[in-house]
């Protein structure tokens, strides 16, 4: 710990040094050969319906607000908010801001150059030309071309010690793009394309899923790719055979996850995000994607026109790549007419380390719990980000999907090490009874009675729910259909949670559980999910 705070302090006096300012500072001066459009980027960025013009905007003290918060700082200086103006915005005004900027952050600053903000303010000045550029004199001009690649320069120096892989694929986006919109003479494209392989040799399976399994990340690749390859289509350049393979692959995946379900499944790290506008985008710009798997990136999706039943079948990521993983092996969720029957409780990604650390445990997705401890282990590390300490393997799985019968079969051994068991989980579907029949077996490998164990089935929200007066049957009402639940072994109840399912908040919802003791040495629990007609 002492040699790394020594590192970075040295570190520190390095990037803020007057050699290394030099070192970023060596440029050419040429003007913009290709103007990239601005609604390239409706994917990646939320416009505000509503623009506003920027003499609304009072530039005194804009960069030197003391009292900013972060996240407000951050939103000035990534500049996103440029793709808000009208095209009616004072060209003078918008170009003094910048010129006021680049006075007070000429030289690195930790800051406000802190790397995704640098990444996202090149891609902003670029993409916002016709004011930021457009009609101004040689000085502005000059200035500006400067200041676009010095940081780029910074980029390039720094992109391979930034530890988010989201960030270095924003970096690889601004560097690509100085390099089309200058005609290339600091070989910024060899650069950047090259190491955007490397990321992808780095962070895609084989089957160019994410290896972080995480259907989010898959998406926002997805996206960065995309927009790159319109850049270099709109620049009328070849597009390297990389970056339309990698988009192939991505593209089958957001066609397993997504397009096939219109409906987020909030698996590791997912929350809603309803990516219908991305399908405006994609059907706006000539993509099309299918996958008519039913297993992709460790995931099982069987689907008819009425019911969907997908399951997390896949080994947890490796340890590098575990940072918004959930450990809900086996967890399903069930989709009725477009309605989410069965759901997990999502994810939440902020600073509460309380509830990021909830949201990953087992108790919040749909399977079996053994004494309150989940299936897998976490260690906080340095960043307050909680990664893999312990995993689990799948020890074996089959799928049999025929018009009147689905089977999904797995097991794990998350619990052998601590409780000498493994759980193995059948869920079948009669697509014919609209009847779900779930057996979830504790198979001890020693004798290994009196074993506290739950087995949760999580509600939307907005879904609800009632105890018979016999206590042996739930019912389920979601929206105009009716569902009932029922265990024949063991005690059932309804129990409060908390859902994640939207970004960063939290709100109650229901659950189903079953309880109970193991009795036996191989424990089976039986249960039952049918429509009411």
């Amino acid at each position: 710990m002492i040699f790394k705070n020594s590192w970075i302090k040295l570190r520190t006096f390095y990037l803020n040094s007057n050699y290394y300012d030099k070192k970023i500072s060596k440029v050419y001066f040429e003007n913009l050969i290709y103007r990239p459009s601005p609604h390239l980027l409706s994917s990646v960025i939320k416009y505000q319906k509503k623009k506003f013009n920027i003499e609304a905007i009072s530039i005194e003290n804009l960069w030197n607000n003391k009292k900013i918060k972060n996240k407000d700082f951050r939103k000035l200086n990534n500049f996103y908010w440029f793709f808000s103006l009208d095209l009616k915005s004072s060209k003078e005004k918008t170009q003094s801001i910048i010129v006021n900027w680049i006075e007070n952050n000429f030289k690195f600053e930790s800051k406000s150059w802190e790397f995704d903000l640098t990444s996202k303010r090149i891609i902003a000045w670029l993409s916002n030309h016709n004011l930021t550029y457009e009609d101004m004199n040689d000085d502005y001009k000059k200035k500006f071309n400067l200041m676009i690649q010095k940081q780029t320069n910074h980029l390039m120096n720094e992109i391979k010690k930034s530890e988010l892989i989201d960030d270095k694929i924003i970096g690889c986006a601004a560097i690509i793009l100085v390099g089309l919109c200058y005609g290339d003479k600091k070989n910024y494209l060899p650069f950047g394309l090259s190491l955007l392989k490397k990321i992808s040799n780095f962070s895609f399976g084989s089957d160019g899923f994410p290896k972080s399994r995480s259907i989010k990340q898959l998406i926002f690749y997805l996206k960065y790719f995309i927009l790159i390859r319109e850049w270099f289509k709109e620049a009328n350049i070849n597009i390297p055979d990389e970056v339309n393979e990698t988009i192939n692959y991505l593209g089958q995946g957001y066609a397993f996850v997504w397009q096939n379900l219109k409906k987020d499944i909030l698996f590791n790290g997912n929350n809603i995000s309803n990516n219908t506008e991305f399908d405006h985008y994609l059907k706006r710009f000539g993509y099309t994607f299918k996958n008519e798997n039913r297993e992709f990136g460790g995931y099982v999706i069987l689907r008819n026109k009425k019911i969907s039943l997908i399951m997390d079948v896949g080994n947890p990521p490796n340890i590098n790549f575990s940072k918004d993983y959930q450990s809900g092996v086996m967890s399903f969720e069930i989709i009725s007419n477009g309605k989410k029957l069965i759901s997990n409780c999502g994810y939440y990604d902020s600073k509460n380390l309380t509830l990021n650390e909830l949201s990953k445990s087992t108790a919040t997705h749909n399977t079996l719990i053994i004494d309150d401890h989940s299936s897998c282990n976490f260690k906080k590390i340095y960043n307050n980000t909680f990664i893999l300490n312990e995993d689990l393997k799948i020890l074996k799985k089959n799928i049999v999907f025929e018009k009147e019968y689905w089977k999904i079969n797995a097991s794990h051994n998350g619990y052998q090490k601590k409780y000498n068991l493994i759980h193995e989980r059948d869920i079948e579907f009669y697509p014919e009874k609209n009847k779900f029949v779930g057996t979830d077996k504790i198979l001890n490998k020693q004798p290994n009675l009196n074993i506290k164990f739950d087995i949760r089935f999580h509600l939307e929200p907005n879904v609800k729910s009632m105890k018979t007066q016999d206590n042996k049957t739930i019912l389920i009402e979601l929206e105009d259909e009716g569902w009932k639940f029922t265990c024949d072994n063991f005690d059932i109840d309804i129990d409060n949670g908390l859902y994640f399912g939207n970004k960063n908040s939290y709100t109650q919802n229901q659950n189903i559980f079953i309880s109970g003791i193991t009795n036996n040495q191989n424990e089976k629990i039986f249960w039952q999910l049918t429509k009411l007609q």
